[in-house]
């Protein structure tokens, strides 16, 4: 009965992935939404796989990736990760979660990510040369609180609510969105062998307000004084994806295992992507090494428009486990056209 209704609960969730990507495939308005940085990725480990792991990201580093996967710490009960990105013109991508298992009740899991753009010259229709010397930097956070568990042996589910605000000189907006995941293990009864389905960034549509929106008016005609008026921002859809990733992870020598995965992404403003990436890891006593490699791939993408500047990523990490704690360092490189490539470092604590 446990088995007919694990079968029945993943093929909801598929069939439900099919639906919502079938409806959104049809809305192909790139570079038209909202919150585009609910897309960046964070963590080294799953970026170095080309961000592949939908079906085998575990622990704290789930979270972003597919939240059904937080509810399988391994040994530990309690992770927390701390994680820096260079990213794309300067940006800088800074990231932190924690997760705690409480039992059968579940898994609790708290994230922030912020973005940093330096400061960047406020120039005016007045002063379009920015001649009084001002700056201002923008203020993108978002927030998660995650909730994951575990049903049965096999299968686990999650969510995260986030909460998103941006904040751009004298214009700002809020905003929610929520992810919902589910990952299988010992697919069709082959142990290794990992399903996983993700929805994410799903919400209302997010528009911008403030001061900075409002102008002075003058009139061409007749004597009316000066007025102000302000300027009716529009509302931008949230970029919703639907992801499907299958993984198989087998041992294939005294302390080796070769984890494979493979992903595929629907996004509802943006074009479908294949992903598909690999770790290899070595243990030796409280030393284990893992050396990975991955990529995307968007068939659709047209290279005259330069549509997709991604290229491939690779990365290595060390775990040690030490009496009590244990400690994760991951580095990944991803390749990117026009601009540097993308340098992440990832610190990641077990207890």
């Amino acid at each position: 009965m446990k088995n007919r209704i694990t079968y029945l609960l993943i093929a909801l969730c598929v069939a439900g992935a099919v639906i919502v990507s079938s409806s959104v495939a049809q809305n192909k308005r790139v570079g038209t939404s909202a919150a585009a940085e609910l897309l960046i990725p964070v963590g080294a480990r799953d970026l170095s796989m080309g961000g592949s792991g939908i079906a085998s990201s575990m622990g704290v580093n789930a979270i972003f990736w597919n939240p059904a996967g937080m509810a399988r710490m391994g040994k530990t009960s309690a992770e927390a990760m701390f994680s820096s990105m260079s990213y794309i013109a300067d940006i800088g991508v800074s990231y932190g979660a924690v997760a705690a298992t409480f039992g059968e009740f579940g898994t609790l899991g708290l994230s922030v990510k912020s973005l940093n753009f330096g400061d960047i010259p406020l120039t005016t229709e007045d002063d379009p040369e920015n001649s009084s010397a001002r700056f201002y930097s923008p203020n993108f956070v978002t927030v998660g609180f995650s909730y994951a568990r575990s049903l049965t042996d096999a299968i686990s589910v999650g969510g995260t609510m986030k909460v998103i605000s941006e904040q751009i000189e004298r214009v700002s907006s809020s905003g929610f969105a929520i992810d919902f995941g589910v990952q299988y293990t010992g697919l069709v009864g082959i142990q290794g062998l990992l399903l996983g389905v993700t929805v994410k960034n799903v919400g209302p549509q997010m528009t911008f307000d403030g001061s900075g929106l409002y102008r002075t008016a003058v009139t061409t005609e007749g004597l009316r004084p000066e007025q102000r008026y302000k300027s009716e921002a529009a509302s931008f859809e949230l970029p919703s994806v639907v992801e499907v990733g299958v993984a198989y992870d087998a041992t294939v020598g005294d302390n080796m295992s070769l984890l494979v995965n493979g992903a595929f992404t629907n996004n509802n403003l943006y074009l479908d992507e294949y992903k598909v990436g690999g770790e290899f890891a070595l243990g030796m006593e409280s030393v284990k090494l893992f050396a990975r490699l991955g990529g995307t791939m968007a068939p659709d993408a047209d290279p005259d428009l330069e549509e997709n500047i991604f290229g491939i990523t690779y990365g290595a990490g060390i775990n040690y486990v030490a009496p009590g704690i244990q400690l994760t360092v991951d580095y990944a490189y991803r390749t990117v056209e026009l601009f540097n490539g993308n340098n992440v470092l990832t610190i990641k604590f077990g207890f």
